[in-house]
């Protein structure tokens, strides 16, 4: 095990990306520096140092980095794209209130270095949706997206006047099996395979066409982790990055479970979602990641779906 001096904390650490992310992060940096934190008590307060932290709380939140030392902050809590919408007015409050109240503590040099992670959401139907490239047109559609654009400027303003070391990826739909999906348009293809091995079926809420850009967790967290470990200098982009894995839509990904449960049996009735899928991109052009600070993904949709099943079995 790497052992290093730094403390991290990681806040909304029981969600999708948080789950898996505190435990990279310390297998790499020792449990006792990373301090896992949400709005309430989870199961990793059995595993590590855990603080049940209200991001929106700015002085509870210095509380926690004041105690345990922190210089590093990961802020993943956020309310998703479906379920936003249905509180539009909350997830604006919880995503922009949290991202200034950890920025201010990088402002005030308190903490040295921010992960805040963005969306493909940023995007909307007047963006290029093939390959969409790294600078293009945004007009996001969602509030999730709405917040996520304007967080990004927020970060990069940070950047340039403050001197902010914050960095950010724009994540396609995430696809794990260690932890429920949490109200995101994407999360079908999270849940296609657990009623798949479940009961040999699926009713998807997105029509069988839609393909969307997807990654698989070990990649994300790759990703997340690699950005936030390259050299300051090679972070070129204080917005956000675009972030690719593969893109695949739920008749693709239906066939290639098929492969492993035969009779699985695929449903299509779209629902709200449907109109928030149709305003992102099909494709994503990721390749300023890999020239700036080498990102490159491992896993496409057949070695994603073979481990998928192996795992969820198990």
């Amino acid at each position: 095990m790497i052992q290093k001096s730094d403390k991290i904390l990681v806040i909304g650490s029981s969600g999708q990306i948080g789950t898996e992310l505190v435990q990279n992060l310390r297998e790499i940096y020792g449990i006792s520096n990373v301090v896992a934190s949400d709005v309430k008590v989870t199961e990793q307060a059995k595993e590590g140092p855990f603080e049940v932290i209200d991001v929106m709380n700015a002085q509870g939140l210095l509380e926690v980095v004041k105690r345990h030392n922190i210089n590093q902050v990961y802020l993943l809590a956020a309310l998703l794209s479906a379920t936003a919408e249905k509180m539009p007015k909350f997830a604006w409050d919880l995503n922009m209130q949290g991202l200034f109240n950890v920025l201010d503590l990088a402002k005030e040099k308190i903490i040295q270095k921010v992960y805040w992670p963005s969306s493909i959401a940023v995007f909307g139907p007047n963006t290029p949706r093939e390959n969409t490239p790294q600078f293009t047109i945004m007009e996001p559609s969602t509030v999730y997206g709405i917040s996520k654009q304007a967080g990004e400027r927020w970060c990069e303003y940070y950047f340039k006047k403050y001197g902010v070391d914050v960095r950010s990826l724009r994540y396609p739909g995430l696809i794990g099996w260690k932890s429920a999906p949490g109200g995101g348009t994407t999360d079908y293809a999270v849940h296609i395979f657990h009623e798949a091995l479940k009961s040999g079926s699926y009713e998807c809420f997105l029509s069988e066409n839609t393909t969307l850009p997807m990654m698989y967790m070990p990649d994300a967290i790759k990703a997340t982790i690699g950005i936030m470990e390259s050299d300051y200098q090679k972070v070129k982009i204080r917005s956000s990055y675009n972030l690719s894995g593969f893109s695949f839509s739920p008749k693709e990904i239906a066939l290639e479970i098929k492969k492993y449960i035969p009779n699985f049996s695929i449903s299509y009735i779209p629902d709200s979602r449907q109109q928030i899928a149709d305003s992102w991109p099909k494709s994503i052009d990721s390749s300023e990641a890999g020239i700036d600070w080498g990102w490159k993904p491992e896993y496409d949709l057949a070695a994603m779906t073979k481990d998928m099943i192996k795992n969820l079995k198990n």
